[in-house]
């Protein structure tokens, strides 16, 4: 749909069915924070373990057994360890990724102009989820260190509660390089991660509404166009785990005792490069689909309670 101001001026948020003021940028804030801190605080059995196998191989073989194993040693509480900084960490990042994206895609969808945008339309989704995830990650940095710290440390040698967590980082934050260590780590993971969660959703839902359901989007009824958005998010949730494995290995590895004081160089060079892409990546396929999913089926939920619509289509 093309829409030109009075001004003469066409403007991309004004360019669908919804306006895209500054309530519609809140909304999609609180739809991401939904989105994503209540499905990555859902999966921290399976993030402690992933972790864990990341850091101990040798102990943590698999993700049957590292659950097993977590449970034999530390109880049924062991296997949710670092569900407080998950919760908040990821709520924070997902209100800055999905609410900055609308923004930033409806930005840069302006500087480039009505034609140029349509065209290169993944060039604006990957910019616009890049310069999202930015700011995302900043918030996102001290509470995943904190998370890390608490489901690497061996049993007894760091507090496993969120407060007393958060007092042991800011107490020994020059040791730990507390709050923001981990931040070029974190980005060289969350944005190539996001770019491809969000560029890969977008061309997903576009297929799907081009050669699968190839009536009008509109037409279709809500729990279709629901159907739509996690499949296509669980899709491009594969192929971000796959992206985005490395350097989520050695955001973990950081965090182990043995790291301590060591630069990302020198863990990279140990670990090898190998072993940085695969170890625990069947997990985190696994984890980072299912996850993905969720999100954007919660997001759009959301959206679509709101009156906002479903992301993406043709």
């Amino acid at each position: 749909m093309s829409v030109t101001l009075p001004t003469g001026k066409w403007d991309s948020r004004f360019a669908g069915p919804v306006p895209h003021d500054m309530s519609y940028y809140a909304k999609c804030m609180l739809g991401g924070i939904l989105a994503c801190g209540i499905t990555h605080a859902g999966i921290t059995p399976l993030d402690v373990t992933k972790c864990n196998m990341q850091v101990d191989p040798i102990k943590y073989k698999a993700l049957g057994s590292g659950l097993r194993t977590l449970i034999t040693e530390e109880g049924a509480t062991g296997i949710w360890k670092g569900f407080g900084p998950t919760f908040v960490g990821y709520s924070l990042q997902g209100m800055f990724k999905y609410g900055l994206y609308e923004y930033f895609k409806d930005s840069y969808s302006n500087l480039a102009g009505e034609e140029v945008s349509q065209k290169f339309k993944p060039f604006i989704w990957i910019t616009a989820s890049a310069s999202a995830e930015v700011f995302a990650d900043i918030a996102l940095c001290p509470l995943e260190m904190t998370k890390v710290r608490i489901q690497t440390s061996k049993v007894g040698t760091f507090p496993t509660g969120f407060g007393p967590a958060l007092a042991a980082m800011q107490a020994n934050k020059v040791e730990f390089r507390y709050p923001f260590g981990s931040l070029v780590p974190l980005w060289s993971r969350q944005i190539p991660y996001t770019m491809a969660k969000f560029c890969f959703y977008e061309k997903i839902v576009e297929l799907f509404y081009t050669h699968v359901f190839t009536a009008p989007k509109e037409s279709y009824n809500k729990s279709t166009q629901l159907g739509v958005t996690f499949a296509s998010g669980y899709l491009a949730g594969i192929i971000c785990a796959v992206v985005s494995h490395p350097a989520d290995t050695v955001v973990s590895l950081m965090g182990k005792v043995e790291n301590k004081g060591k630069s990302i160089g020198t863990i990279v060079s140990e670990t090898g490069l190998v072993t940085l892409a695969t170890k625990g990546l069947g997990t985190r396929v696994l984890m980072i689909g299912t996850l993905t999913g969720f999100q954007w089926w919660i997001y759009d939920s959301f959206k679509t309670a709101m009156g906002l619509g479903t992301t993406g289509g043709k």
